[in-house]
């Protein structure tokens, strides 16, 4: 929205308070000091970056809470739990899930490259893209790496999101099966947390965006009694430690045994 100054000969306040009424945000009447102008020109910025910037917040608030689920999957003997805790406008990570079979769920975790309003809404559209594909090309495969090849090829052909780079980890979790398949586009790799320590699994394939003809491969876990798969976003490894260093991933994978 621009802001739009009045400037008239009409001084009396019956004049004043109509042209106020008609929306303009500042009447000003001749003849005028230009310092004065100036002035009022510099306010009204002001104010209008403080709006903009309020419903800058108020947009990706509202696009945060349709990129991250309300509710985890109930599975008998199995406890699920989900964390989110956006900086300011945040970026554009997004997480979702969903039941292919019964007791088979697909995962998927992603951050779209970006900062702010707009990595959201990137980070929108991508996951509309990422849904679509598992409501296809489930009925024939139930391979993340099929899956994943298939989205990758639809986001460089898409001239829309042509320019789009996200990182996505698909999980495919067999719960009847205590299994676990995982494919790695780029994303943070994921940790098997139980009694004897974590461990970091499923090493990166390319992040999605950048060729065509990328390959992805798949990485089965096996559950045991007490183990735990912990998948996260960038934020968390990229926070500051008292040092001034970051978390990293060895790090984390301290931190979450205690």
């Amino acid at each position: 929205v621009i802001p739009f100054i009045f400037l008239t000969a009409k001084a009396d306040e019956q004049s004043r308070m109509r042209g106020l009424r008609t929306g303009v945000d500042d009447y000003i009447t001749k003849p005028f000091d230009l310092e004065h102008l100036l002035s009022r020109i510099a306010r009204l910025l002001e104010r209008q970056q403080v709006y903009q910037t309020q419903l800058d917040a108020f947009t990706a608030q509202d696009f945060s809470q349709k990129l991250m689920p309300k509710r985890m999957p109930a599975v008998p003997d199995y406890h699920s739990f989900f964390f989110n805790l956006p900086r300011e406008q945040g970026g554009g990570d997004f997480f979702d899930w969903n039941e292919a079979a019964p007791g088979t769920y697909f995962f998927t975790l992603g951050d779209v490259m970006g900062k702010g309003l707009q990595a959201k809404f990137y980070a929108f559209s991508f996951l509309a893209y990422v849904r679509g594909t598992l409501h296809t090309h489930m009925r024939t495969t139930h391979s993340p790496a099929g899956l994943m090849s298939r989205v990758n090829q639809i986001l460089t052909q898409d001239e829309l999101m042509g320019e789009t780079f996200a990182s996505l980890l698909l999980a495919r979790w067999d719960a009847y099966l205590n299994r676990i398949t995982v494919c790695n586009a780029g994303h943070c790799r994921p940790l098997l947390v139980g009694p004897d320590g974590s461990q970091l699994v499923a090493d990166s394939d390319l992040v999605l965006g950048l060729s065509p003809d990328a390959t992805f491969t798949d990485t089965t876990i096996e559950l045991g009694p007490q183990q735990a798969f912990f998948a996260y976003t960038d934020g968390l490894i990229e926070q500051r430690l008292a040092t001034g260093e970051m978390v990293g991933e060895h790090g984390l994978a301290e931190a979450v045994q205690h």
